[in-house]
């Protein structure tokens, strides 16, 4: 079933190093937090967007600006307040007086990585603002779109114990988010890094001073997209893929499974993972080691089996154990 491997040229294994140097130039001011800098780059790669969820504290806007700051990519951030409206985020059409014109403002979402903060603090119709801009990839004010830089990454963070004045994502557009990484709390050893960093002069505002530098670019990017895309997938491989998501839809403990798009979503970041791996095709397990990430927000566990405990992880855990890996 697996092809024989080809040699990685030299530009191949360039680009991969360019995005280790990423990971390591990040860890320069993130400590404990590489698995969401992988899925991160992983979404770049598959012009995917990311659903950020962890306590206050954890270094999410700090790891988006440190992000942007070594690819040499532009940042923006919103902070998502009940009394946001939709143009505070696309922009607008504003009139001027000395040319008695209306004239197009961008708004922040005009930019390579758009740090939404808090998103579920917005009412719907500013969530759904978004929506097209993700899907879209563009920006229509009075009739007209405008097409947004590329790449473009929308990360949007929200606080998952404080419920208070939030407003829930709708499922609808939970399915546009190509992955949700958890952010968990550093272990003892990296909390404890976290404070000799700022106790010899550590600033998160002075990224420069930490040495954090550029070392990838967007082309460097639109690079690596080429050879994701060629990377190969087997029959097998797709067929697990299916069996995996359809699996999901049976499930006694959900009332909501994996869509056609999850399916395709996790096809996606299987072979970005298989990339970064070093390998021109999926093997199950780069499956395994996405499914997490790809799936958790795309699924709905019944209310009866919450209050029993049972969490998307733990449906998609027994998901994996009960669907047979092609050999």
């Amino acid at each position: 079933m697996t092809p024989e491997p080809r040699t990685a040229s030299g530009d191949d294994a360039a680009l991969r190093a360019s995005l280790a140097a990423v990971r390591a130039e990040v860890a320069k001011a993130v400590v404990g937090q590489d698995s969401a800098v992988t899925c991160l780059l992983i979404a770049l790669l598959c012009r995917g967007h990311v659903l950020l969820e962890g306590v206050p504290g954890v270094a999410k806007t700090l790891l988006v600006r440190t992000l942007s700051a070594s690819l040499s990519l532009d940042t923006a951030r919103v902070q998502f307040t009940p009394d946001l409206m939709p143009g505070d985020i696309t922009g607008s059409l504003v009139y001027d007086a000395r040319t008695a014109e209306f004239s197009f403002r961008e708004g922040p979402v005009f930019t390579n990585l758009l740090l939404a903060d808090e998103i579920n603090r917005t009412p719907p119709k500013t969530q759904s603002s978004l929506l097209e801009a993700m899907e879209e990839r563009q920006v229509s004010v009075d009739g007209t779109p405008r097409p947004l830089p590329d790449p473009f990454l929308v990360i949007a963070t929200q606080n998952p114990v404080e419920y208070e004045g939030t407003y829930p994502l709708p499922e609808a557009q939970l399915d546009r988010f190509l992955l949700k990484v958890v952010l968990p709390l550093p272990e003892r050893e990296q909390e404890f890094e976290i404070l000799r960093r700022h106790a010899t002069g550590f600033s998160p505002r002075d990224l420069a001073g930490a040495g954090v530098r550029p070392v990838a670019d967007a082309a460097t990017l639109e690079a690596a997209r080429d050879h994701v895309a060629r990377v190969q997938v087997a029959p097998e491989i797709l067929t697990y893929i299916v069996d995996l998501c359809r699996a999901t839809r049976s499930s006694p403990s959900l009332s909501l499974g994996v869509s056609p798009r999850g399916a395709t979503a996790l096809l996606a970041t299987s072979r970005a993972w298989a990339w970064l791996a070093g390998r021109d095709y999926v093997t199950p397990d780069d499956v395994k080691a996405l499914v997490t990430a790809t799936l958790r927000h795309r699924v709905q566990v019944r209310p009866e089996a919450e209050l029993e405990g049972v969490t998307a992880e733990s449906v998609l855990a027994t998901v994996l154990a009960s669907v047979p890996v092609p050999r």
